[in-house]
């Protein structure tokens, strides 16, 4: 079983591919960083449990299916196992902002679905990596690491600098992994 101090939780748009104000609408839309996919593998390559947790509002609003969506995460997963990684669970929100659901972020319903999946009795230690203020706020009441990342979003979200007290940051995914791993054996981190 996944020990949540070894748990990575990364949003997906903005964190592992571009993003787009007009939404990722299609599998040809669906781009990853570059050393995205490989950070992802480089992390379950040394033992740490990789999930993904992603609004995708774009279901809501008609942009794209939930079959254009399951393509998209299964050329994410085929991409990371030719790396030679996994990821753990993907937990995503097919809701708009007015749906009234628990689990669109900043609400935990997602993570919650994370650890129900992984069997983890908490996600207390664990990080949660994203571009936005509502990726790092979905984490906080888990008890999560917070770590934003400028890609995306990411740098309007640290310009307006409000909820960062407590978040580590980042220039992309793969350097939060180039960290991660190097002071993985650092008492503190």
């Amino acid at each position: 079983m996944p020990q949540p101090s070894k748990l990575v939780i990364l949003d997906r748009d903005g964190v592992i591919n571009h993003d787009s104000d007009a939404y990722v609408k299609s599998l040809d839309e669906w781009v990853p960083y570059p050393g995205a996919i490989e950070a992802i593998a480089r992390l379950s390559r040394a033992g740490w449990t990789v999930a993904v947790a992603t609004n995708q509002s774009g279901i809501a609003r008609g942009y794209y299916s939930e079959a254009v969506l399951d393509a998209m995460h299964r050329r994410l997963r085929h991409l990371v196992q030719q790396a030679g990684g996994e990821i753990a669970h993907i937990a995503y929100c097919p809701h708009g902002p007015n749906d009234g659901c628990d689990c669109r972020k900043p609400l935990t319903g997602l993570l919650e679905q994370i650890r129900q999946a992984l069997g983890l009795e908490t996600l207390a230690g664990s990080w949660m990596v994203g571009d936005s203020l509502r990726d790092l706020q979905a984490g906080q009441p888990m008890g999560c690491h917070p770590v934003l990342v400028r890609t995306g979003k990411g740098h309007r979200t640290e310009e307006k600098g409000e909820g960062l007290d407590q978040a580590r940051v980042f220039d992309d995914l793969a350097t939060f992994v180039d960290w991660l791993l190097s002071t993985e054996q650092v008492p503190g981190r």
